[in-house]
């Protein structure tokens, strides 16, 4: 069973910003190269899941003959989906 205190999501952010704060002391800052390939890998989280809505949609707007109507709904939920992928991975990191 968790102690009380383990539940508490101030005591789990005070406990990672702790942890974040030694691995900062004992590898320092990220190189540059790092910070540019976070971004890119950020780029690509968000990116590929509207990509595959679009082309979802697009199949299935060709195949129904109904215009956008799947295509827009699909890009959204791609773009939903990215952007909560995306948080998830930053707050891991």
């Amino acid at each position: 069973m968790t102690a009380p205190d383990e539940r508490d999501p101030l005591v789990k952010a005070a406990r990672q910003r702790g942890e974040r704060h030694t691995r900062w002391l004992r590898e320092g800052d990220p190189s540059v190269a790092r910070r540019l390939a976070q971004i890119g890998v950020l780029g690509w989280i968000i990116v590929v899941p509207m990509l595959i809505g679009v082309f979802a949609g697009r199949w299935l707007d060709r195949t129904f003959n109904s215009g956008l109507f799947c295509t827009a709904p699909l890009l959204m939920v791609g773009l939903a989906l990215g952007c909560w992928s995306a948080w998830k991975w930053m707050e891991s990191e």
